[in-house]
């Protein structure tokens, strides 16, 4: 199996640090923290997923959106 590249380094070290307690990054505000592209950061974060790296904790209600959109934490912090 390949080592994680530059875009899951980026958007693991987003996650880590816009998650709180209270709520969780969304897959855009990963992107935009991370610097990465929203196409490269949703394949990258669905293989996160299903990898065990990031997990999705709740939904939250957007104004960009219709539905709801999923928030993700690293696996660590959605464990605890």
């Amino acid at each position: 199996m390949r080592p994680g590249g530059e875009i899951r380094a980026a958007l693991l070290k987003a996650a880590h640090e816009l998650h709180t307690a209270s709520q969780g990054p969304t897959l855009q505000e990963l992107a935009a923290k991370a610097c990465v592209g929203l196409s490269a950061a949703n394949m990258t974060v669905r293989n996160m997923c299903r990898a065990g790296h990031l997990a999705v904790v709740r939904e939250r209600r957007v104004s960009y959106r219709n539905r709801p959109v999923a928030e993700y934490a690293p696996a660590t912090a959605a464990a605890a």
